[in-house]
């Protein structure tokens, strides 16, 4: 079995420890490694990056264009865990599920950029609808996201696991000036031309998010309802196997009443699910951010670039 050489520039973090958690039993995976002293000399940086047939990037997003501003060798593909190159041309976004085609893209492309974790759980939500009709590319939408600290970082998981703050035991809604970082790539693979309005809320357990969007059945397409936008999830996701669509009003899919919004934790799944009435609707989505919403998903889209079982590992 070939073994192919992987590195991970910004390996101390939360998603590139993850993403060495995940490659670190496989036998097919040679991982190259930067001394403690030398993560930020460049010269090394660069000799590593380019020495590797994937290199992962998760940094800030001006060091992930830094970083990409190094690579020289045409053979290496890197797979950009940051926002910086979501929306930018010459980019594949790294969402396998999103369209017919994606995968192929996937394999061909040098350049991958990791979908954010919120926007995973929307985009997946939304461009089925569009796609199918059901959904206007100009409807007005709103989307609430929730989900756990480790998704701010290694500063907010040392602040929540740190104890003594009674504030933090709360939800906490943010980015309350509407202008989250992952709007820009909701929109873009979405398909939507009108910006939504997008509440992030984070609270106090470590991983799972789950993103919901409400929609009034008489305002969007002429066939639309809720059987028919279950229709078009089932229809889009036959076959894969990180997307499951579970029953419309799935209630024995509750725990008592309550969605676990932690239900896919430890996994690389996504749940999709449509709760309704005869005019109203929730659609919802929920995943481990930290798994199909960062690291997992960035492995996906290396198993799909190396032309291995997408899912080993996973």
């Amino acid at each position: 079995m070939k073994r192919h050489t992987v590195y991970v520039d910004g390996q101390e973090g939360t998603t590139g420890l993850r993403i060495h958690e995940y490659l670190e039993a496989r036998d097919d995976v040679e991982l190259l490694r930067i001394d403690a002293d030398k993560r930020k000399d460049s010269t090394e940086r660069a000799r590593l990056l380019n020495a590797a047939d994937v290199a992962f990037l998760c940094l800030p997003d001006a060091a992930a264009r830094e970083a990409v501003a190094l690579v020289h060798n045409p053979a290496t593909c890197l797979i950009d865990a940051s926002t910086a190159h979501r929306i930018e041309a010459g980019w594949v976004y790294g969402l396998p599920e999103l369209a017919a085609g994606q995968r192929e893209a996937l394999r061909q492309a040098k350049r991958i950029a990791n979908p954010g974790c919120h926007a995973s759980a929307m985009v997946l939500l939304i461009r089925p609808l569009v796609d199918a009709g059901l959904l206007p590319a100009d409807m007005p939408l709103s989307a609430t996201s929730i989900t756990g600290y480790s998704g701010g970082g290694k500063k907010m998981i040392e602040q929540y696991q740190a104890g003594g703050n009674a504030a933090l035991a709360s939800p906490r809604p943010y980015a309350l000036g509407l202008a989250h970082k992952h709007i820009p790539e909701v929109m873009t693979h979405g398909r939507l031309s009108v910006k939504p309005i997008f509440m992030p809320i984070v609270a106090a357990y470590y991983k799972g998010l789950a993103a919901s969007i409400p929609l009034h059945l008489g305002q969007l397409g002429s066939h639309a309802s809720a059987e028919a936008i279950h229709a078009a999830y089932a229809a889009r996701y036959t076959g894969e196997t990180f997307v499951r669509v579970l029953p419309l009003n799935d209630e024995q899919g509750l725990d008592g009443g309550f969605y676990d919004v932690q239900a896919c934790n430890d996994s690389n799944r996504v749940d999709i699910q449509v709760f309704a009435n005869g005019a109203q609707a929730i659609v919802m989505a929920r995943l481990d951010n930290l798994g199909k919403g960062a690291s997992g998903a960035a492995v996906q889209c290396m198993n799909l670039h190396l032309g291995v079982d997408e899912g080993l590992g996973l």
